[in-house]
């Protein structure tokens, strides 16, 4: 039932031309993941590698949020990621409060009125505006736990983007122990409501790899695969 009804989400967000940021956009991102996870995470917007591949968090940010959520204990194909934004903004500037609550107004909360997870994380400011409210900080409201406005138990972190942009050595490997252990306070928040789901498989989801093979895939199909919501099996 669950994947039907993405199924069909996914047919409509492809076609959506509701709002500006799809004109600079290759096609909007959806989800990727599991959805039967009993977590979800939501970053801020896909950016340009994002944009390429039809994938959210496969670039630089996936990269390094790969490498927590193996740390973690999760890897992407047990999980399920997606955005607050689904159309890349010009110039991959950060999407403003009026466009976040327009997109995901249409988009992510139904997506998650589908998921239904045990817990959400908000990765990074955008998505905590969105998911918790304007006045919450992420520097000062990450780690704690709160309830969306659909009643989803949810942790706000720091989205991955930032820890790429601290330089100072000490900085950065305390922003990275924050993630950590929040990843590990949603890891079991979730593994408490469903204890018999596994959030890691043996080896760490390749991305690159996987988008590659659909693509050459698509291609023998005549399907672009910039065209793709991807809803893995």
């Amino acid at each position: 039932m669950k994947q039907e009804k993405l199924e069909s989400l996914a047919q409509e967000l492809a076609a959506c031309r509701e709002c500006p940021l799809r004109e600079a956009a290759q096609a909007p991102v959806g989800w990727f993941g599991n959805y039967d996870s009993p977590i979800v995470f939501v970053g801020e917007g896909p950016g340009g590698v994002e944009d390429d591949y039809g994938c959210p968090l496969i670039g630089p940010s996936g990269q390094l949020l790969d490498k927590a959520l193996w740390a973690a204990k999760m890897t992407r194909d047990r999980i399920l990621t997606t955005n607050v934004i689904k159309c890349r903004p010009k110039g991959n500037r950060t999407p403003n409060i009026a466009e976040a609550d327009f997109c995901a107004q249409r988009w992510l909360d139904k997506e998650l009125a589908i998921l239904q997870p045990k817990v959400v994380v908000a990765l990074g400011s955008v998505a905590l505006h969105y998911l918790g409210n304007q006045d919450m900080r992420i520097t000062r409201d990450r780690g704690k736990w709160f309830k969306t406005k659909h009643g989803f138990d949810c942790i706000a972190t720091f989205h991955p983007a930032y820890l790429l942009r601290i330089s100072n050595i000490k900085a950065l490997n305390a922003a990275k122990w924050d993630v950590f252990h929040d990843l590990e306070a949603a890891r079991d928040k979730a593994l408490a409501a469903v204890p018999d789901y596994n959030l890691m498989s043996e080896e760490k989801t390749d991305l690159f790899k996987l988008f590659q093979r659909r693509k050459s895939i698509f291609r023998s199909c005549g399907i672009k695969i910039k065209n793709y919501i991807k809803i893995p099996s």
